[in-house]
Formats: structure tokens, C-alpha cells, sequence
């Protein structure tokens, strides 16, 4: 969208499915670049009442004195617009910021879906784990009100996202198929993806890796690792193995730094 550019003036409003690892994304954007924001959580489907006020139906959306933006990149790029040469997520370099760009197209079109669908299928029959995940720090009314649509918003969840036994093998199989093209990005022992800095590639690697990784210093994590499904912790187990986990695992380290 097109926007006049100016330095904000107060915090900017982050609307959220807390776990979502689009949202993540543009979390760890806002606090990467410092700055100050509310985060406004919702559970499956009450987040409908919040994005419908902006003209969205998902999340994240972020309000903005400048403007609304109701995608993850539309989000990043509006970030690196009003911040220093110096902060920026997409290198000044034009090729290199070419490079960036194509590897954040491929991880948002395929590998946030693909860890979605996977770690859903996963857990989603299982109540107490998508409680936590759904209601994390939400409105009190939408907490309480979750034990009665649970049942009709995972069926509908279902349905749109496409979650059951054969796409969650497929996802399963992108995720590896993603990860060893970035295990062959790192074989030269880069530090990041692309250049010599943390770029909006790193970041949209990790955060939308994240439900296949699951890093201790997720911010949204409130279930015992060791409390999940065992058919899902052996598949974190074998993706944190490779290189392209373990460096999920260090820029999770790394985050607030």
C-alpha cells in the first residue's frame, strides 16, 4: 500500500493469533528494530472481530499512524522504510537485496505452510496443547469461550488450511526439501543467508521454521517440549540435526541481541 513515510509517535498495534508463525515474524521485526508496540491477541475465530475492523480476515495486521498493513512483508517493508541505512532488514545492495526478497518469497509461500500444516496435524486433536496455543494471553471472555467453539474452529481451521494425513506428509517433506537448500547456503559457513548481516531472509527463515524447531526462546512456547506429541518431537529432533536447524536454533539465541 502506499503510504506518507514519517517517524511514529506512539506505539504502533500489533493484532496476533499468538502462535502463529506469520505473526512471529512481524514480532520479531518490531522488536528487532526496537519498536514500541501493544500486541493485541486473539483465538480462532474472534481474531475476525479485530482484523474485519481493518479490512483483513488474517493475521498479523499492524496499525500505524502512517497506515495499516495486513501482511507479514507488507509489515517488514514498511519497518525498514523509517528506519537507519544501518537497522535495515533489506540490504541497500540491489542484487543482494534481490537474493533476500526471492529466498522470503519461498519461505512464506512454502515453508510457513508447510510447518503450519505439519506441527497443526501434530497437535490438533489434542485440547490442552491448543488452548495454550490459541490463548495465550488473549481477551478473558475468548479464553472462556474456547472450550465451547474449539470444536467447530478446528474443524473449520481443518478445512481451510488443508490439515490431514496426506498434506501432512507432504509438508513434512517440503520442510526437508527447504531446509536442504538452505543446508547448501550455509555449507560455506556464512553467518546469515545472505551478505554479512541479519537480513528479513534470516528472520522469515527462523520465525516460520520455528513450529518445526521449536526454540526454547520462542516467545509464544508454554508447553513442555517434553509434553508433546511424540511423533512430533521425533521430527524436531531430526530437523534440529541439520545445519539449517541449528541455525534456527542460534538466531533464536541471538534474538534479543
Amino acid at each position: 500500500m502506499k503510504t506518507t513515510i514519517k517517524t511514529p509517535t506512539k506505539p504502533f498495534c500489533l493484532i496476533t493469533i499468538p502462535i502463529s508463525n506469520y505473526c512471529e515474524k512481524a514480532r520479531w521485526a518490531l522488536n528487532k528494530l526496537k519498536f514500541p508496540y501493544v500486541e493485541e491477541r486473539h483465538t480462532p475465530p474472534f481474531h475476525l472481530l479485530a482484523t474485519s475492523r481493518f479490512g483483513g480476515k488474517t493475521t498479523p495486521i499492524l496499525v500505524t499512524e502512517a497506515g495499516t498493513f495486513i501482511d507479514s512483508t507488507e509489515i517488514l517493508k514498511y519497518l525498514d522504510s523509517i528506519v537507519p541505512s544501518d537497522a535495515k532488514l533489506y540490504p541497500t545492495n540491489p542484487k543482494q537485496c534481490q537474493e533476500v526478497e526471492k529466498l522470503e518469497n519461498l519461505f512464506n509461500s512454502q515453508l510457513g505452510p508447510a510447518t503450519r500444516c505439519w506441527g497443526y496435524f501434530q497437535v490438533m486433536n489434542d485440547y490442552k496443547i491448543m488452548q495454550s496455543r490459541w490463548c495465550h494471553d488473549v481477551p478473558f471472555l475468548e479464553r472462556a469461550l474456547f472450550p465451547i467453539v474449539f470444536p467447530v474452529t478446528r474443524s473449520l481451521a481443518q478445512r481451510k488450511l488443508n490439515i490431514n494425513p496426506e498434506s501432512a506428509v507432504q509438508a513434512y517433506d517440503k520442510i526437508q526439501i527447504i531446509f536442504e537448500q538452505v543446508n547448501k547456503l550455509l555449507a560455506d559457513g556464512r553467518t546469515y543467508l545472505v551478505g554479512d548481516k541479519f537480513s528479513a531472509a534470516d528472520l522469515t527463515f527462523a520465525a516460520l521454521a520455528a513450529p518445526a524447531i521449536q526454540p526454547s526462546e520462542h516467545p509464544m512456547r508454554n508447553v513442555s517440549y517434553q509434553d508433546l506429541p511424540p511423533k512430533l518431537i521425533s521430527g524436531i529432533n531430526e530437523f534440529r540435526k541439520t545445519p539449517a536447524g541449528d541455525f534456527v536454533l542460534r538466531l533464536y539465541r541471538d534474538r534479543n541481541n
